[in-house]
């Protein structure tokens, strides 16, 4: 039976993040998930506790992280060791093999945040492309251009709601053909035993994660 994982969720950890750990925890069980991975911006801090939550309930929590490189972000999966941001990509996806972990190149191609580059994502020995991003714009466009990327570079697809509040979470999802264990769920998705599914999130979230953003600058 495979896991339905959001791969891609942030919590008030992140200097966007509008939700409790506890908050992402009971949404991620109300929404039917067997589980998420915690990818904040730069940070671990929030993984541990995030862990402590989820043993109390039927739901796998992946440590990880979103890496602010050079050219453009990457999720460290299965992760506990902090790894520098504002590195090369190539040196950033080496440091999260070196921790144990796998690298998922992030919205790779959208129009308000960085992308990735083909040459550079060849070269960088990634894990793997998310190809579904609930919160990507122009969502279609980008995903398309996401799959193509992927397939070019024969890598796993992946999804995920890029979630900064906890309604937002299982918008996009990844099925992975493993049981509902950590270190299975990375390892089926190294070998590229995944499926993507998602849909973009709705111009009312936009809307606030906006106001959100503004209010947190002022």
């Amino acid at each position: 039976m495979p896991s339905k994982i959001d791969l891609h969720v942030h919590t008030c950890y992140s200097d966007d993040g509008m939700s409790t750990l506890r908050e992402v925890v009971d949404y991620a069980e109300k929404k039917g998930l067997n589980g998420i991975a915690i990818t904040d911006h730069d940070t671990l801090n929030g993984t541990d506790k995030a862990l402590k939550l989820a043993n109390k309930k039927e739901l796998v929590v992946i440590p990880g992280v979103e890496v602010t490189t050079l050219q453009g972000h990457v999720l460290g999966l299965n992760i506990t060791t902090s790894i520098p941001k504002n590195l090369g990509l190539i040196e950033t996806v080496k440091k999260i093999h070196e921790a144990g972990g796998i690298a998922i190149a992030a919205h790779p191609i959208v129009l308000i945040k960085s992308h990735i580059k083909q040459r550079t994502a060849s070269a960088s020995n990634l894990d793997g492309i998310e190809v579904i991003n609930s919160s990507a714009f122009p969502f279609f466009l980008s995903t398309r251009l996401s799959q193509t990327l992927a397939e070019q570079l024969k890598l796993p697809q992946t999804a995920g709601t890029d979630a900064h509040h906890a309604d937002e979470i299982g918008t996009a999802y990844t099925l992975v053909k493993a049981d509902p264990d950590i270190d299975e769920i990375t390892e089926a998705i190294r070998k590229g035993a995944v499926a993507p599914f998602g849909k973009p999130i709705s111009w009312k979230i936009r809307v606030r994660r906006g106001a959100f953003s503004l209010k947190r600058r002022i």
